[in-house]
């Protein structure tokens, strides 16, 4: 038999109207949103965009404001300015004036030194003002969107200043953003500093990947569709594999990029928060400590790299020139403020297993890089082939394996592929699909990824944020890497050009346990 080829994907009918209502009954309480860092990238790009569509959907209270916190010298009417130019740039979709308006009318700027008391006793009155003005009950969420090195010096002036205090039925909760810590020791150290202030309720370490509706939609098909749940075990799937693939370079980020790396920019927190969903066991209900623990037992469950494992299991690269949707690009290391004989990895590929029943000797592909064949996230669950022997008297000479793709990112779905008959009088196969693309069954807006954590941690609903001990489990699953990689430096970088899917070596990783990486288009 040739190479497979796809069929038609079957059809999905697109949702009711009356299932495109949002879910949620009501909006969440009133509050101060205060943002620190509100000049930045992050708060114009992603954060306010979606405190807008929060808004539009009737998703936030009437006593609600925004207080934007930064050290650039503003005052209120010149940052509201800026904030409607930014929302009329990157703003998800076409918003009604009457909601920037609204939003914008709610906004405050406060100038200020993030580790200077003073400033935060301007922050004191400041949000005593807004909370009488909007009627906020006392309700804050102070969301840092700032350089990891202020997270600590901000919440210790927050304390200090009784800014953090929970008194009267009024709540106060911290969104910590990631880097959550460099490696494992710093993580530790933030943990325990964040908590000398904070009670580990109050802190909400985000994860912006779990923001994503085909994130949230794994619990959903894994533990709502009886035909699935069955089969999602050792005894039926015989390899998982995640892909998360940039055909960016690293563009402005170079400085910080290079004093982080694929490793640590991506594994610790986004896939293996991905991992940890595809192989948790059914929680006994969907409140968050249930889901929570479910998924720190996978981590704990993966086997930890032994020194000689890293070197055999695991495989780095970094991008040269190239050609990226046919544009010559340059090397990583011609890139702007990286070093020219930069060690800095662009590419991470390992093997992981997760030691437990339902998923002994699966293996776990994990991969991520820069300047890729093309932008893509994807969890592929390749099942086992069945025995050949019922089709040992046709043309037939392999059975492809049947493959359950999570489309993350951008294109977000799932799809089924499985083996159908070509019509003939001979049995002769093809790969066929069954496709579910979101953008067809549910017309919805599209949105930045933080509307559902900003809306869950405003209810106080701590499921997709990270607890402290399963951000230490992260760094610890990669220490061995980032140690060994630190002691010996790649000899044969750049190892991988610019518009490719990484150094042959990630191929040979899977060849040698005779298996490939998922081809994707």
């Amino acid at each position: 038999m040739g190479p497979a080829t796809t069929g038609e994907a079957i059809h999905v009918e697109p949702a009711p109207a009356s299932e495109l209502v949002n879910p949620y009954a009501r909006p969440v309480g009133p509050a101060t949103i205060v943002i620190f860092g509100a000049a930045g990238d992050l708060t114009k790009r992603k954060l306010i965009p979606a405190l807008c569509n929060l808004w539009s959907e009737n998703l936030l209270a009437q006593g609600c404001a925004i207080v934007g916190v930064g050290r650039t010298a503003l005052d209120t009417a010149t940052y509201r300015k800026r904030v409607a130019e930014d929302v009329a740039k990157y703003a998800t979709h076409q918003l009604p004036p009457s909601v920037v308006e609204d939003v914008i009318s709610r906004l405050y700027y406060v100038a200020a030194d993030f580790t200077d008391p003073a400033s935060y006793a301007l922050i004191a009155a400041e949000l005593s003002r807004i909370d009488a003005q909007h009627a906020t009950g006392g309700n804050h969420l102070y969301y840092l969107s700032t350089a990891p090195e202020y997270f600590a010096p901000i919440v210790e002036q927050l304390g200090a200043a009784g800014l953090v205090e929970e008194s009267n039925g009024a709540w106060r909760r911290v969104i910590v953003e990631k880097p959550f810590g460099v490696d494992l020791e710093s993580a530790r150290v933030l943990n325990a500093d964040l908590r000398r202030v904070l009670r580990e309720e109050q802190i909400y370490r985000i994860d912006h990947y779990l923001g994503k509706e085909t994130v949230q939609n794994i619990l959903v098909f894994r533990f709502a569709n009886g035909m699935f749940e069955p089969i999602w075990n050792r005894e039926y799937i015989d390899n998982v594999q995640i892909t998360v693939a940039e055909s960016i370079g690293v563009e402005t980020r170079g400085g910080y990029y290079d004093t982080a790396g694929a490793l640590r920019d991506m594994v610790p927190n986004h896939i293996l928060q991905l991992l940890a969903l595809v192989a948790m066991e059914p929680p006994t209900s969907f409140e968050a400590e249930a889901v929570r623990e479910e998924k720190a037992k996978v981590l704990r469950a993966i086997q930890p790299m032994t020194p000689e494992r890293v070197l055999t299991h695991t495989v780095r690269g970094q991008y040269g020139e190239g050609s990226v949707d046919g544009r010559q690009v340059a090397a990583y290391r011609s890139e702007d403020r990286v070093p020219r004989g930069s060690h800095t990895e662009t590419f991470a590929a390992m093997q992981l297993s997760v030691d437990n029943w339902r998923w002994a000797d699966v293996p776990f592909y994990l991969r991520t890089g820069k300047r890729m064949a093309r932008r893509v996230s994807e969890i592929s669950i390749q099942f086992r082939r069945p025995p050949l022997l019922l089709f040992r008297n046709t043309p037939v000479e392999h059975l492809s394996r049947n493959v359950l793709v999570i489309r993350v990112q951008p294109d977000e779905g799932i799809t089924l592929r499985f083996g159908a008959k070509i019509p003939g009088p001979s049995v002769r196969m093809s790969n066929v699909a069954m496709d579910f693309r979101y953008k067809d069954h549910f017309q919805q807006a599209p949105s930045t990824g933080y509307e559902t954590l900003i809306y869950d941690c405003i209810k106080g609903d701590p499921t997709l944020f990270q607890r402290a001990d399963m951000v230490e489990m992260g760094w610890a699953i990669v220490a061995p890497l980032q140690e060994v990689w630190s002691a010996l430096p790649p000899r044969s970088f750049p190892n991988y050009a610019a518009g490719t899917w990484g150094p042959k070596e990630a191929d040979e990783l899977l060849e040698r346990d005779g298996r490939k990486w998922r081809r994707i288009e």
